[in-house]
């Protein structure tokens, strides 16, 4: 993951040259671009605007306010572009709509959602689904708060629940694939937006168990424990499974795999420097999807998105109704 922490120190030539400027970047006077939303995406999206940056004069400022967030930024027209760990929500439509901005949705990656825990946890080997559902439903808050309280032979003490905040996709899409409903959860637990948060406590925190992207369980392994899921579904696969980039592609880990997106506002999509940033994005986007930590689309899914833009095919091909759970690329833009 060295080439995501060589993006972060880049930062410098992506969100705070507006203010400062960089050696050898763009000029003060390029047009800029804006981008902001999903932490998730963020990693993607930096990477992507730290390449791009080399091609010519324009700046791009990769900001991280959340999938909902950013949606709030993206309909009133504040960024052409807005990183999604889930797609949009009729909600979101609606604000789009009030806003007079037409969007297209572009799928960019997969990502699994992990499962860790501390790494002083050594009686945990793997957790189900309907373990994680006792354990983060609304009714287990004040109730399920002991290991032993999930799983008889656990210990009798006390778990430490750390997630994704409540105005983030990831968030979104873990309580519809765990609880069954969007936005549906226990409230006593840690949260943030920023998944390094999550990822400092639970590793400091010897009876933590939380979840956020894969990209970032890989970029701090050596301090958290991955925890394998078991859906009690013979047809996704035997037993407990951990995401990886072929558990994800193949459909294997499940529930909680998923497609993640950029939206980019129709009319912004009209200036040259934002469709040739966008075009870039989807050419060179799968090769550092990789090398950030998340498992690019298969070749003939990206071939269906930059189809997609290239229509500037507005609308959701997901329906516009938020987080879908087992969902694959290539159906959805078949479908639409």
């Amino acid at each position: 993951m060295e080439f995501h922490r060589r993006c972060r120190v880049a930062l410098c030539c992506t969100g705070l040259f507006l203010a400062t400027g960089c050696p050898g970047g763009p000029s003060r006077s390029a047009p800029v671009i804006a981008v902001d939303g999903s932490s998730t995406v963020f990693p993607i999206s930096e990477a992507v605007a730290e390449e791009f940056k080399k091609q010519g004069d324009a700046r791009v400022t990769v900001g991280m306010s959340g999938t909902g967030g950013g949606f709030k930024k993206f309909c009133k027209g504040e960024v052409a572009i807005t990183g999604a760990s889930r797609p949009i929500k009729a909600e979101e439509v609606e604000l789009c709509q009030q806003g007079g901005i037409e969007y297209i949705e572009l799928p960019v990656a997969y990502d699994g959602l992990a499962i860790v825990v501390n790494p002083a946890a050594t009686w945990i080997d793997h957790i189900t689904v309907d373990e994680l559902k006792i354990l983060w439903a609304p009714e287990a808050q004040r109730k399920i708060v002991k290991w032993s309280d999930v799983r008889a032979g656990w210990p009798d003490d006390e778990i430490h629940l750390f997630g994704a905040g409540v105005d983030s996709g990831t968030y979104d899409y873990f309580t519809q694939a765990i609880v069954g409903k969007e936005h549906s959860s226990r409230g006593d637990y840690t949260s943030s937006e920023d998944d390094n948060v999550l990822v400092q406590g639970i590793a400091s925190d010897k009876q933590a168990l939380g979840f956020f992207g894969f990209a970032y369980y890989a970029e701090n392994a050596a301090k958290l424990k991955l925890v394998p899921v078991d859906d009690g579904r013979a047809d996704n696969g035997v037993g407990p499974i951990v995401p990886s980039i072929q558990t994800v592609n193949d459909g294997t880990y499940q529930p909680l795999s998923r497609p993640i997106f950029i939206y980019v506002a129709k009319q912004a999509a009209q200036r040259p420097d934002v469709a040739a940033f966008v075009s870039f994005y989807l050419d060179e986007g799968p090769a550092l999807v990789t090398e950030v930590g998340y498992i690019p689309l298969p070749d003939a899914a990206y071939e269906l998105v930059r189809a997609r833009f290239k229509a500037r095919t507005p609308g959701s091909a997901a329906g516009g109704h938020g987080s879908r759970v087992g969902t694959r690329v290539e159906d959805l833009l078949r479908a639409r």
